[in-house]
């Protein structure tokens, strides 16, 4: 009998055991497309809608309202959190103990932080002038975003997300000092574009 199936060589073991590995990696430690690009779009379509509501000389770019713009901006972060929690949810299931535990707490931290956020927000913004308002509001999501970007960068060792976090938190400090106007811009374009292009960049990079 011969057999034609020759016994594989080290060298071949271990690039198939480097491409199952990079491939359980990228399975498990979360497509970039689902961190990151959902989320990029939201907050580019959001913050746009804001800005051409505001104007940087304070007269609107576009008809408008402030409600419209809070409307996109919801519907749109409505739909990246389906789509990420839709994506986080099939690939959850191939992981079991402590990092099914993590991801499990650390979206209820991103939920809880949310909704302090909104209790706290609700309490003071009846006090201020309405750009002032809306400018609290943006500004402390943005500051809880930030914040458990860099925490879920560093409970999975995650650098991408870790500057990521970091990249929010910086462009929304610049924004909430300039005001509502060119908070809204720079969230549109550097947040929110930053993070399509962020994205996209990790998925090609792979």
């Amino acid at each position: 009998m011969v057999d034609d199936e020759r016994s594989p060589t080290p060298e071949e073991v271990l690039r198939v055991i480097k491409e199952q590995n990079s491939a359980t990696v990228r399975l498990l430690g979360g497509n970039p497309m689902l961190v990151y690009v959902p989320w990029g779009v939201a907050w580019l379509l959001g913050f746009t809608a804001y800005f051409l509501h505001l104007g940087l000389s304070g007269e609107p770019y576009a008809p408008i309202s402030e409600g419209q713009a809070l409307g996109v901006l919801m519907v749109g972060l409505i739909v990246a959190g389906a789509v990420s929690a839709r994506g986080y949810a099939r690939s959850s299931k191939l992981v079991r103990g402590d990092s099914s535990a993590r991801g499990t707490m650390y979206g209820l931290a991103f939920f809880a932080g949310m909704m302090l956020m909104a209790i706290i927000a609700g309490r003071i913004s009846p006090h201020l002038p309405p750009g002032e308002s809306g400018l609290l509001w943006a500004g402390m999501s943005m500051m809880v975003v930030a914040t458990l970007y860099m925490a879920g960068g560093a409970i999975w060792l995650n650098w991408p997300m870790f500057f990521a976090g970091v990249w929010v938190a910086v462009v929304n400090g610049v924004g909430v000092v300039l005001g509502a106007a060119w908070h809204a811009l720079l969230m549109a374009v550097l947040v929110g574009g930053g993070f399509i292009v962020f994205g996209l960049w990790l998925r090609r990079r792979g």
